[in-house]
């Protein structure tokens, strides 16, 4: 971890790397991603959105590595009301409280 601290917990701005390759780069809260964030998985995508407890909650934009997107609202580290995505930025399906309505 590189970035502020706070009574000895990583709190502020800061990166984060981990042993598996991943990474996130944001806002810290005692020692939990809260606040706005980019999370880098190498063979899934990046996250760019907000986080509370470490996880994926409120707005954000998931787009994976063949170029598909999911924008819209996380709960839970879950995509839960919001609309995915082609690479050419054609609506594939919306999803409505976690589940999936397709076109």
């Amino acid at each position: 971890y590189v970035g502020e601290w706070k009574n000895g917990n990583q709190h502020g701005q800061g990166t984060f790397t981990y042993p598996n390759g991943n990474k996130y780069v944001g806002e810290w809260k005692d020692n939990k991603r809260n606040g706005h964030g980019t999370e880098t998985i190498p063979n899934l995508g990046e996250y760019v959105g907000e986080f509370k407890d470490g996880k994926r909650i409120g707005q954000g934009t998931q787009t994976y590595l063949n170029g598909n997107k999911y924008v819209g609202e996380f709960k839970d580290n879950k995509r839960w009301n919001g609309t995915s995505y082609d690479q050419n930025g054609k609506i594939k399906y919306k999803i409505v409280n976690e589940k999936c309505i397709y076109f």
